[in-house]
């Protein structure tokens, strides 16, 4: 199958399953606007992530990689009353822009959102016990995917998920020719830490769909 069927298998889900949705179209058009690239989530990608907080009855979320806050949107939408989400974004203008979609959706009360780089915030956010976190969704620069797994692990609490976005990169984990590539080299990093964990149990799923081949892992934290 071509890119093309995947995009048309992707739109027809989201038509399906998902339909329109004014607050979500007006994040990706507000992205774009402010020139943010393109690597949000996909719209069924988003609406897993919304339906695994809602099955663990997340009340406590960590994202590491806000963008311009549309798989914040998602993830906040699953919060109940009182719920609380941290979402950590290295660049102001991208937390700007993701403040303002958060507001338009409604869901500013329910969002803190921290800016600087995470490997600084994250100690913070120990330090301030912000955790336990029920679910840590980590979509940041790829070189550093398994010191942010370390990190939400220990913000973390028995029983919570912990997923991580493109692990697969077109299949670069495997490829030879991309030894160097540091996307590549930050996802076999975190495949090697989730295999040497025993506080979690792991596996990691391909995709494919309108953003291209790739993958991601999730992590159970064990009791």
């Amino acid at each position: 199958m071509s890119s093309q069927a995947w995009n048309l298998v992707d739109a027809y889900i989201a038509d399906r399953l998902i339909g329109e949705d004014a607050e979500l179209d007006s994040a990706l058009a507000a992205n774009a606007a402010a020139g943010l690239p393109a690597i949000d989530v996909s719209p069924p990608q988003g609406k897993l992530l919304h339906l695994l907080a809602r099955s663990i009855g997340a009340r406590r979320i960590l994202e590491v990689g806000a963008l311009g806050g549309y798989s914040t949107i998602w993830l906040a939408r699953a919060l109940p009353e009182g719920g609380r989400l941290v979402t950590l974004e290295l660049e102001q203008k991208h937390a700007d822009v993701a403040a303002a979609n958060l507001a338009r959706a409604g869901l500013a009360e329910r969002v803190d959102i921290r800016v600087g780089p995470a490997l600084d915030t994250l100690p913070k956010l120990a330090a301030e016990a912000a955790g336990p976190f029920d679910l840590a969704f980590i979509d940041a620069d790829k070189l550093n995917n398994a010191n942010y797994f370390a990190w939400a692990l220990k913000l973390s609490r028995p029983g919570s998920l912990i997923i991580v976005d493109n692990v697969v990169r077109d299949g670069a984990i495997v490829d030879p020719a991309k030894a160097d590539d540091p996307g590549a080299i930050g996802a076999r990093a975190l495949f090697d830490a989730l295999a040497a964990e025993p506080r979690v149990t792991a596996t990691a799923i391909q995709t494919v769909g309108s953003k291209g081949w790739d993958g991601f892992a999730v992590a159970f934290v064990n009791g």
